[in-house]
C-alpha cells in the first residue's frame, strides 16, 4: 500500500471519527434542550393551575363578601352625604 493510500485513509477514518462524534454531542445537546423545555412546560402549568385557584377562591370569596355587604361601583351620583347630589 502505498503512503498516499495510506494517509487518504487515514484522513477519511479520523473525518468520519470526528463527525460521528459531532453528530452524538448534537444529539445530546438536543435531547437536553428538549428536556428543559419539557420542564418549564410542567412548571408554566403548575403556575397556571396554581393561579387559576387563586382566582377561584377570590371568586367565592368575592360572592361571599357579596352576600354580606352592599357593594356600590362608586358611579352613583344620587343620595350622597355631603349633599351635592
Amino acid at each position: 500500500m502505498s503512503s498516499a493510500a495510506k494517509f487518504t485513509l487515514a484522513g477519511t477514518s479520523a473525518m468520519a471519527a470526528t463527525i460521528v462524534i459531532f453528530v452524538h454531542y448534537a444529539q445530546r445537546s438536543e435531547k437536553a434542550a428538549m428536556h428543559a423545555g419539557v420542564l418549564r412546560d410542567v412548571e408554566n402549568q403548575r403556575v397556571k393551575k396554581e393561579r387559576q385557584a387563586e382566582f377561584e377562591m377570590q371568586r367565592a370569596l368575592e360572592q361571599e363578601y357579596r352576600k354580606v355587604q352592599s357593594v356600590h361601583d362608586g358611579s352613583e351620583v344620587e343620595g350622597r352625604s355631603d349633599g351635592t347630589g
